[in-house]
């Protein structure tokens, strides 16, 4: 285990650094967006390339992209239909395809699996089930991530605590967030208009206003129906200038969700640890 994987798992770090919470939510977003760079058993594959349908196009290809003039009122047009729709908002699932990019070693990392999302209330479940040669099961549920690795019949868990707020305030972007959550929190900009999945997306670009956040992701991009408010695409990006980058596919808005789907799924009496 390298050096800073022991920082980056120590409890210290996060119950006494005064940036602790920033390092929780890179963690849980890298986590429940399928990167897991720091879970155990991730497998590396230096030779995978982006697919071609979750590169991001930018407004030329997409042959879509407004006026600088026309994207300030599309912008306002698009917050107050999310606005709209986020209150109607319950569950989503749907396939993903999920890419991580490491500059220093120059290296991507891709993964696959089927993702849930709820909403009951004021919070939020997510549940992710990863396939391929490296399954798992992630699942946030009342305010806990938990990580279930059947190669080693493991669950990592964490409680996130007193910044659940934070962490559900980041799942929900692009799953049932408000257009006024996002002026709030973000520095909005319509980035123009871009088809994924044969779906006409708002390409929004949010600069975080908060400048410990900055320091963790210094721009998240959104590709969003406005008309379902749901998520097609969604990229972070890492002053580093690594990235996250998710594509959703096939994606269902408020169909009937089981309870089931937002427990582990585990084998035997699985070791359970919590970092």
């Amino acid at each position: 285990m390298s050096m800073k994987r022991k920082s980056f798992l120590s409890k210290s770090a996060f119950q006494k650094s005064a940036i602790g919470k920033f390092a929780l939510h890179k963690w849980a977003i890298s986590v429940l967006c399928l990167a897991l760079a720091a879970a155990p058993g991730f497998a590396r594959n230096k030779k995978a390339q982006k697919p071609a349908n979750a590169a991001p196009a930018t407004p030329a290809q997409a042959g879509e992209a407004k006026s600088s003039t026309g994207q300030g009122d599309d912008l306002s047009k698009v917050l107050a239909k999310m606005n709209q729709t986020a209150s109607s908002f319950k569950t989503a699932q749907g396939d993903f395809e999920f890419e991580t990019y490491q500059k220093i070693v120059d290296e991507k990392d891709q993964q696959q699996g089927i993702i849930y999302f709820r909403r009951e209330g004021k919070g939020v479940d997510a549940a992710f089930n990863i396939v391929g040669r490296s399954p798992k099961q992630v699942v946030y549920k009342d305010g806990k991530i938990r990580i279930y690795e059947p190669r080693i019949n493991q669950i990592t868990e964490r409680d996130v605590g007193k910044n659940k707020s934070e962490v559900e305030a980041f799942l929900s972007l692009g799953f049932g967030a408000k257009g006024d959550d996002l002026v709030r929190d973000y520095d909005v900009k319509m980035a123009g208009w871009e088809t994924v999945n044969s779906v006409k997306t708002a390409k929004l670009e949010l600069l975080p206003k908060d400048e410990k956040l900055r320091q963790t992701y210094n721009k998240i991009v959104l590709w969003i129906d406005p008309e379902q408010d749901v998520l097609l695409r969604q990229q972070f990006f890492e002053p580093s200038g690594d990235y996250r980058l998710a594509h959703y596919t096939n994606m269902k808005k408020n169909g009937p969700l089981s309870d089931d789907v937002f427990r582990l799924k585990t084998n035997g009496h699985p070791t359970t640890v919590k970092p």
